[in-house]
């Protein structure tokens, strides 16, 4: 996913945006998306909104935004300068065309939000650029997509035609960041008023939030990448001895049990841990079997997988912003049939196959039961639960449901914001077939209607 082309002095895409953007069997075709991502394309493995764009980008025009950030940590932080750096990268790309088709850009913007004149300054850079770029990639009245509270400051100026916003996270107790929580939560707040539908992402965000304009964004894996693993090892990890417990993903330091790890690889110093992924330089481990490969391109991983005896997310247990996470990750646990083992993630509480652990000795017991009794049966089980939870039909679920909200004046077709997700798939199901696109912009109030309406009419499940 490195490689990308850039973009030229004088810029020829009308033509090459028009290739992708008609498909009359796609729910949402022709549209222009302009995303606000929570991550950056270059260096973070995919998370939700890149999956899905990818798919979205062949039929319609997709600008994706690198993070703009929730702010630097404290300078005192020893990750500020690593991030710095790294982010100064990302700028030296500003615009791109990635592999997939849609558009990647950095935009210059001060990474810090602290200030009403520093939020001000990067209002007026974030627009200048934003629109400039639209302009040359032929991104009119876009939807635009806002997967971090930060972007609430510019959406008003790119004459979207429909907003909305994903919540991934618990944002304002996020400890990898010197914004106030107040700064946080006030643009997080403004975002879910302007905005016609709020998707969530983790179910403990979604069964909180106290809004009617709700609607839950499950996560979904790359079945088929994780489903049969390569052979082939890497030299790397195949020079580890097994039993190999390995983890995927990057160890921040607010999320890894640093002492249950420490804990566990002094009780069985036989297992080794295997990390793949950034790691924090705030986690400080080491010890003869605990190794650090760093980060591996994506589609390497299944590769790595194969060495891998069993899965596990050693996450600390007491910290409010893991607690509303959804990790990706466990879903391609699953998918690849391996034993898993997991803090108590409430997202994975009722998940078929996942083994959870309250304690350092817990988890012991349950990695050795992983070791020695795991069977065939148990590894159908963990890839039955992911198995119908692709991407692809993730990417169609948010199509479909973007199309409707363009149609939101259609009182016959509300959306379900508080129904169980089969009812969802069901009711999106239904809606995919004649529907038309929309001559005037739906305003908010009407879309409001609509999702209140459901609301009433699920509110007994």
């Amino acid at each position: 996913m490195s490689s990308a082309r850039s973009v030229p002095a004088q810029i020829p895409v009308r033509s090459e945006l028009a290739e992708n953007v008609s498909s009359a069997d796609y729910p949402l075709s022709g549209e222009s998306i302009v995303c606000f991502a929570g991550e950056d394309w270059w260096y973070h493995h995919p998370h939700s909104k890149n999956h899905i764009l990818k798919r979205l980008a062949k039929h319609n025009r997709v600008l994706f935004v690198n993070s703009i950030t929730l702010g630097l940590p404290s300078i005192g932080n020893p990750d500020f300068f690593h991030k710095i750096r790294r982010k100064l990268r990302s700028y030296l790309r500003w615009l791109r065309k990635a592999p997939e088709g849609l558009w990647v850009m950095t935009p210059i913007n001060v990474p810090m939000y602290g200030s009403a004149a520093i939020r001000a300054l990067n209002r007026l850079l974030l627009t200048v650029q934003l629109r400039l770029v639209m302009f040359l990639l032929n991104l009119r009245q876009p939807i635009v997509w806002v997967a971090i509270p930060t972007a609430a400051d510019v959406v008003n100026s790119l004459g979207a035609k429909l907003l909305v916003y994903q919540v991934s996270d618990k944002y304002d107790v996020n400890e990898d960041s010197a914004l106030s929580r107040a700064v946080i939560r006030d643009m997080d707040s403004r975002l879910k008023e302007r905005a016609a539908v709020v998707m969530y992402s983790g179910r403990k965000l979604y069964e909180e939030a106290e809004i009617d304009h709700r609607y839950f964004l499950e996560q979904a894996v790359d079945y088929e990448r994780f489903a049969t693993l390569p052979s082939g090892t890497p030299a790397d990890i195949a020079a580890i001895p097994r039993p190999v417990l390995g983890y995927v993903g990057a160890a921040d330091w607010y999320t890894m049990d640093v002492a249950l790890i420490e804990h566990v690889a002094k009780a069985r110093p036989d297992w080794h841990w295997v990390f793949i992924g950034s790691k924090s330089n705030v986690v400080r481990l080491s010890a003869p079997n605990i190794h650090f490969l760093g980060s591996k391109p994506y589609a390497d991983l299944p590769h790595y997988y194969q060495q891998i005896d069993v899965c596990v997310l050693p996450w600390v247990q007491d910290n409010a912003f893991t607690n509303y996470g959804s990790a990706i990750k466990v879903r391609e646990y699953l998918a690849t049939g391996k034993p898993v083992v997991i803090s108590p993630l409430y997202e994975y509480l009722h998940t078929p196959g996942v083994r959870i652990y309250r304690s350092p000795d817990e988890f012991i017991s349950l990695v050795e039961e992983a070791l020695a009794y795991d069977t065939p049966w148990e590894r159908q089980v963990r890839q039955d639960a992911v198995r119908h939870c692709t991407w692809d039909v993730r990417a169609r679920e948010v199509a479909s449901l973007f199309r409707r909200l363009l149609d939101g004046q259609d009182d016959s077709k509300p959306i379900p914001s508080r129904a169980g997700q089969a009812d969802i798939q069901a009711r999106l199901s239904e809606s995919e077939t004649g529907l038309v696109a929309v001559k005037t912009r739906p305003t908010l109030q009407s879309i409001r209607k609509i999702l209140s309406d459901s609301s009433r009419e699920t509110s007994h499940e």
